[in-house]
């Protein structure tokens, strides 16, 4: 089962998709990028996130950022959700849903989000609502559909807080300073490698990022813009034919040894280590 819906005023696009085989590929252009939200309500199967291997688990939801590479063990299995910016931008519906720098930006590492049985019937309702609706045809399609995605991002980021976020009471101004800091590392990361900058766009000091994030997270300011540019290192190298020195370019490093230094340090491998151990994992 297969649907597609344009929004006719803004270009937008959303799929669902159910019993069907598919996979995502890492693409260049920022048109082609869709956001996915999957769930398995099947038995346990393996997922592969920029060809790193992970378990996902029965009855569970994963969101997949618009910039990464996935394929699943048992795509039968997976009911998904996709879309793209101009179709619903979480970061305009921030204040709707909340989750812009943590379902999708957050640094939380990949989000599988256990469903209980309330959810999972829940989520089977909803599931049976977006096809009633992708089959209707009226001038109410689009609205329609982008009440029903909100939904489906609300019930998630409402678990995967209660999953990840251990700490409690949660004061979500406090909060909101932490998912806006992730938002703002996605969006500026490649020219921008200091926690200066983001403190000085959220109007704190560095010190009180660090304590902040100490208080509510398990990954420090500094370490967030580290993986972040590591992140998008690992999928040029392994998805394109650019050099490392125009991936250090491309990434803010106005010298080429400087990012082979930090890529080191950081991962422990060498760029050419990295580049040849991918190779021999897709042989």
């Amino acid at each position: 089962m297969k649907f597609s819906h344009i929004d006719q005023r803004s270009g937008g696009v959303i799929r669902f998709l159910q019993d069907e085989v598919f996979s995502g590929k890492r693409t260049e252009s920022a048109a082609d990028r869709l956001f996915t939200i999957a769930l398995n309500s099947g038995p346990a199967q393996k997922v592969y996130i920029d060809n790193v291997e992970y378990t996902f688990p029965s009855w569970c939801l994963l969101p997949l950022f618009s910039n990464q590479s996935f394929t699943f063990e048992d795509p039968g299995q997976i009911t998904a959700w996709q879309y793209n910016r101009d179709f619903y931008c979480i970061v305009d519906h921030d204040n709707e849903v909340s989750c812009a720098g943590f379902l999708f930006y957050g640094s939380y590492g990949h989000l599988f989000i256990k469903l209980d049985r309330s959810n999972q019937r829940k989520l089977e309702m909803l599931r049976s609502v977006f096809v009633e609706e992708f089959e209707m045809e009226d001038s109410t399609k689009s609205e329609m559909l982008k009440l029903l995605l909100k939904r489906l991002i609300i019930i998630g980021t409402r678990l995967a807080k209660d999953q990840y976020v251990k700490e409690q009471p949660l004061e979500s101004d406090k909060f909101d300073v932490v998912r806006k800091y992730n938002l703002l590392v996605d969006r500026n990361f490649k020219t921008q490698h200091q926690v200066q900058f983001y403190a000085n766009e959220l109007n704190r000091s560095p010190k009180t990022l660090s304590n902040l994030f100490t208080r509510y997270h398990h990954k420090l300011p500094l370490q967030i813009i580290h993986d972040r540019i590591i992140d998008e290192a690992k999928r040029l190298l392994y998805y394109t034919d650019k050099s490392a020195k125009e991936i250090a370019y491309e990434l803010g490093f106005e010298d080429a040894g400087h990012f082979s230094r930090f890529f080191k340090r950081t991962t422990g491998q060498s760029i050419s280590e990295y580049k040849k151990g991918r190779h021999y994992a897709a042989l």
